[in-house]
């Protein structure tokens, strides 16, 4: 077949995969996102440090904004649960904080629920690091947020604005919980954020204080007791400031399952190892973008939840690649507030039923276009969306799971050499556990850029990338999350 031809009918495909998605019931969700939204939750203006004390670190200069940054206590917090803002201010000055929560709100992306202060801030010291190169802040509480009963779930903004003309800006980012019973449970994957945060300027899991620019070694801890740098790892966005990956991977997502009307709600990585029970509240956990660092507790939590009935759904790529382990912050005795990398995940494809592999670009090939999977698309074999395989991906299963099914394979550009006993490939795979409940893994980070582009979502393009917003991702998406609330086991 030609390539014109070829074209011709994937865009014969769309055009018809692109018919309105039918409305879901009113829920939690749907009456949230009736209300007023927003689009001044994006920040407007920034400000990076470019200073003499920079110059040790050439490649990694202005990911830091010393002039008002902050963190908070904790990743996740339910409603009665207070969360702390510790916030640093260089020179000292006043501030506010506005809170907002992120869903979809008509098209603007957030919404508004609440202004704090004006509060004053003064500038705090960059702790000494350890000899794994930990750095922890000792930051004092420069304002407190009991949640409200009432507030949704959902992943909340707290954009700090020094009070001055075009005064800079920056987020806080923490998630809001709840122990409702929801369709959906959707996962920030905030382990991966702070894996890669370089803040104060190169101090990630992957530096080891030399120019080396990507390392992966031993001997390197990481803390959430810190601010979130602007995000660098494969795109320059100073818009991302204080918000770790969010913005890249999961926001496309939120918007898009509120927009469309799914009962959702949302937990933080670390809701995994702390507060397990929250596995009992949904029909379906999704792991989104970049979804890379799962501690064992984790990943043996999930396994049981799955054989109990959970389904699992990898909107990602590159997932569980990396196994962690938690340490207590040695600030406030708090437990899973650092970790270190222990070892690549010996047995993910046990879990989400294909391998993690690291970077690697190609397109969706379509292997079994009479998947149900594939209902409604008129896709053909061998039909290809371009593009949305990468940067990081899953490939060919080596697990022996019954009824594993392959519903998309393809070629990685570059190659390189594989895994012994695999083949340095894309796949996509479904299989159904004895339950009747389902895991879908789709195995690129970009699955969540064919969804949906809001206002502020930063695309992590690298060199290759996807094409955007693609009617055959959505009614994919669709066609799985619906049969995985409709053949979802009861539990418990």
């Amino acid at each position: 077949m030609s390539t014109s031809t070829q074209r011709r009918r994937f865009l014969k495909t769309a055009a018809a995969a692109s018919i309105a998605l039918p409305a879901m019931q009113a829920n939690a969700i749907t009456e949230e996102n009736a209300r007023q939204g927003t689009v001044e939750w994006q920040l407007q203006h920034t400000r990076f440090d470019n200073e003499a004390t920079m110059a040790a670190y050439p490649l990694n200069r202005q990911v830091r904004s010393s002039v008002i940054e902050g963190y908070a206590s904790k990743t996740s917090v339910a409603a009665g649960e207070t969360i702390d803002f510790k916030v640093s201010m260089k020179p000292a000055a006043g501030f506010v904080v506005d809170i907002y929560r992120m869903g979809y709100y008509g098209g603007a992306g957030g919404r508004h629920y609440l202004r704090m202060g004006p509060f004053r801030a003064e500038p705090q010291d960059v702790p000494m690091m350890t000899v794994e190169r930990l750095r922890e802040c000792r930051w004092p509480t420069v304002a407190s947020l009991t949640i409200p009963k009432g507030w949704p779930s959902g992943v909340y903004l707290a954009k700090l604005t020094r009070d001055e003309w075009f005064g800079p800006q920056s987020y806080i980012v923490f998630v809001v919980k709840e122990h409702r019973q929801s369709d959906l449970l959707c996962m920030a994957a905030d382990i991966t954020w702070q894996a890669y945060n370089k803040w104060p300027a190169r101090d990630s899991l992957y530096d080891d204080g030399t120019a080396a620019v990507w390392y992966t070694g031993p001997n390197v801890r990481v803390s959430f007791d810190r601010p979130y740098a602007k995000y660098c790892q494969v795109i320059d966005s100073p818009q991302s400031v204080g918000s770790g990956s969010f913005l890249l991977w999961e926001l496309p997502l939120a918007f898009w399952l509120e927009q469309q009307g799914y009962d959702v709600t949302y937990c933080s990585n670390l809701d995994l190892e702390l507060d397990p029970g929250i596995l009992k509240t949904s029909k379906a956990l999704l792991s989104v973008g970049h979804d890379e660092y799962w501690s064992r507790e984790m990943f043996n939590n999930v396994l049981q939840a799955r054989e109990d009935g959970l389904n699992l759904a990898f909107l990602s790529g590159n997932a569980l690649s990396g196994e962690i382990i938690f340490y207590e912050s040695s600030v406030n005795n708090a437990p899973a507030r650092a970790f270190a990398r222990r070892r690549n995940f010996p047995d993910e494809e046990t879990l989400m039923g294909s391998t993690s592999y690291g970077s690697g670009y190609g397109d969706w090939i379509v292997t079994k276009p009479e998947h149900w999977i594939y209902s409604g698309t008129g896709v053909k074999q061998g039909d290809k969306i371009p593009g949305l395989i990468g940067w990081e991906y899953h490939g060919a299963p080596l697990a022996n799971l019954p009824g594993l099914e392959v519903v998309a394979k393809g070629p990685i550009y570059p190659p390189q050499p594989p895994r012994p006993g695999a083949v340095r490939e894309h796949s996509a795979v479904v299989f159904q556990r004895p339950r009747g409940n389902w895991v879908f893994n789709a195995g690129t980070i970009w699955w969540p850029e064919g969804l949906s582009q809001p206002p502020g979502h930063i695309p992590g393009r690298t060199y290759a990338g996807g094409f955007g917003v693609n009617p055959h991702v959505q009614r994919i998406t669709k066609n799985v999350l619906d049969r995985m609330i409709k053949d979802a086991p009861r539990r418990g």
